[in-house]
């Protein structure tokens, strides 16, 4: 017998145009990957060295619950400097990934009915995520012609006695946009507790992104090193709290996940100390990926009208070619064998839309911009 709250769990769509894609390259198929998010580089130099001396040192039992000193008091100094900002090292609690940060800040907040704000569009699992701790998500539609931010009367209608949360994120996905600092700061102003996902904190091509530890107190930040420093699978997150939610945390995290990997930890300290070159490396060329994809999805005829400034999403409408976007990623991916994201994985609200990926290789983005401008033009 399954549970409610297994079946009532929605698919992550992206996932299930790489699987289908996946199954097409065992066929002997030749598909772009523009679906997923993940950085197409390897871990630095220096991260994998660090693995590699962490491993040969026996450096692999488990680490304390809340992360490795190290590593917190790195995290803690890396905030200070970067956001002028005063975190202390035992806010900071280390995780198995920013997925494992979302459940463990939701867990803490919510009791069954409780309910918490979020974008529409938004990341698609952040719906899944609060239901999953029995709360409600109450999605805010944010537009295109308002630059896909907040409409501040939009967030203040929302909210009721059973308002726990507001979740923002910033750089967006799928949007791309950053969250401005006047933006911000309303958020900050509504006098609810803000959970700020700032894994795509340093992948920012214009402007400067913004924690929210700059604006209130009364907040929960979640990070990780998976995008800026490419370091997916090791499964590497962290999330900052106010002081008297620690314990708590501490203890749910004993029991469902006891510590996160004892090498990444090593790997994490590494990367915030030594890997500033290949951050900024990889950020220079996702920036030259980005302006070459925006321009040619112009020119293939998908309407851009704010441009992403931050992540790696091109996020385009593409109502012109059929309002099912589901129907429209698949059929591209059938036909002119590129994989990219329907907007209806992202919320209601971003249905007509499509999310095409630049993290990868410019000579595979250029090839996957000529199938679809070929596979346009026979719609046409």
């Amino acid at each position: 017998m399954i549970s409610n709250k297994a079946k009532e769990m929605t698919p992550f769509i992206v996932m299930e145009v790489l699987e289908e894609a996946v199954k097409m390259e065992k066929d002997g198929i030749d598909v772009i990957h523009l679906e997923v998010g993940e950085p197409d580089f390897p871990v630095p130099n220096c991260v994998k060295e660090s693995l590699i001396d962490a491993a040969q040192s026996g450096n692999n039992s488990y680490t304390h619950s809340l992360g490795d000193n190290d590593l917190r008091e790195a995290i803690s100094e890396f905030y200070n400097k970067k956001y002028n900002v005063s975190t202390k090292p035992e806010q900071v609690i280390v995780t198995s990934g920013s997925s494992p940060a979302i459940m463990l800040a939701l867990s803490t907040i919510l009791n069954p009915g409780d309910e918490v704000i979020i974008s529409d569009p938004g990341y698609a699992c952040y719906e899944n995520f609060i239901r999953y701790c029995d709360g409600v998500p109450v999605s805010v539609p944010v537009y295109e012609k308002d630059e896909f931010e907040f409409c501040p009367e939009l967030i203040k209608a929302a909210i009721t006695e059973k308002t726990k949360a507001v979740l923002i994120n910033s750089p967006m996905n799928p949007t791309g946009r950053v969250m401005s600092k006047e933006a911000m700061q309303t958020v900050a102003d509504l006098g609810i507790m803000v959970i700020s996902d700032e894994i795509y904190h340093g992948l920012v091509y214009e402007g400067e992104e913004r924690s929210i530890l700059e604006f209130t107190d009364n907040a929960i930040v979640l990070n990780g090193f998976s995008k800026a420093y490419a370091m997916t699978g090791l499964r590497l997150g962290y999330m900052i709290v106010p002081e008297d939610f620690v314990r708590t945390i501490q203890t749910m995290q004993q029991n469902l996940f006891i510590c996160a990997n004892s090498l990444s930890q090593r790997a994490g300290v590494t990367a915030l100390k030594d890997a500033d070159k290949d951050v900024d490396s990889m950020r220079n060329q996702y920036d030259e990926r980005r302006k070459f994809m925006i321009k040619r999805l112009r020119e293939i005829g998908f309407k851009i009208d704010i441009e992403p400034t931050g992540a790696f999403y091109v996020f385009v409408n593409a109502a012109h070619l059929g309002g099912d976007s589901y129907k429209l990623a698949f059929d591209i991916l059938r036909k002119a064998h590129v994989a990219c994201t329907p907007g209806i994985d992202f919320g209601k609200n971003a249905e007509g839309y499509l999310r095409f990926s630049y993290a990868n290789s410019l000579e595979n983005i250029a090839e996957a911009m000529n199938r679809l401008e070929r596979y346009v033009k026979s719609r046409t």
